[in-house]
């Protein structure tokens, strides 16, 4: 029997073993970890692949977008020159929220999206930046090509919910979110992301 190419004897790792995107740093691949639906964070767990259940939401703030993050990029030294405030990236895959007029249920599923523009997250000192983008294939929103494109009370309901998903009473929310950046700006950072992970896995 012949197998289509690329034929994975096993299931790939989301991280590593997709691929990064048609034409990065513009259109990109996003791989979801949650759902505008999830009361429950979940994220890659990075040794197996396979999605872990990280934390509850404590508060009943939700994602406003999808929320996952491009393959076969890594936040490192050269993510870290672009968040002079920050102190080291955070050494995780960039993260990506999707915007998407149909409502999409299910997470660990890939994406083909446009890179429109981002957040400047830094998270305990650590740059942990958040890149907008818009679904590629979208009947309302494939035409943005800017983050100035889209509603401003959409991108402050992604400010508010990563300004508030790690909040707990009693306790000092170490999170500064500065004014979000543009298309050019975004996609200079994910540039630096895959050089990053070059440079850090050596692939």
């Amino acid at each position: 029997m012949a197998f289509p190419k690329p034929f994975y004897k096993w299931r790939p790792h989301p991280w590593h073993g997709l691929e990064v995107g048609k034409e990065p740093p513009s259109l990109v691949q996003a791989y979801i970890e949650i759902t505008p639906f999830d009361l429950v964070k979940y994220e890659i767990d990075k040794e197996t692949g396979y999605m872990r259940v990280d934390r509850p939401q404590r508060t009943s703030s939700q994602p406003p977008a999808l929320y996952g993050f491009i393959p076969r990029t890594y936040c490192g030294p050269t993510v870290h020159q672009l968040s002079p405030n920050s102190a080291r990236g955070d050494e995780d895959p960039l993260d990506i929220c999707v915007i998407s007029e149909r409502p999409i249920a299910r997470a660990e599923v890939i994406l083909d999206v446009r890179v429109v523009g981002g957040l400047p997250m830094i998270d305990r000192g650590e740059a942990d930046d958040k890149i907008i983008g818009v679904l590629a294939s979208d009947n309302m929103w494939a035409h943005v090509n800017d983050i100035s494109e889209l509603p401003t009370v959409l991108i402050e309901r992604i400010y508010h919910y990563f300004s508030t998903y790690k909040l707990v009473p009693g306790h000092e929310v170490e999170i500064h979110i500065d004014r979000p950046y543009g298309r050019e700006h975004a996609e200079r950072v994910v540039t630096a992301a895959i050089h990053d992970y070059h440079e850090h896995f050596g692939v």
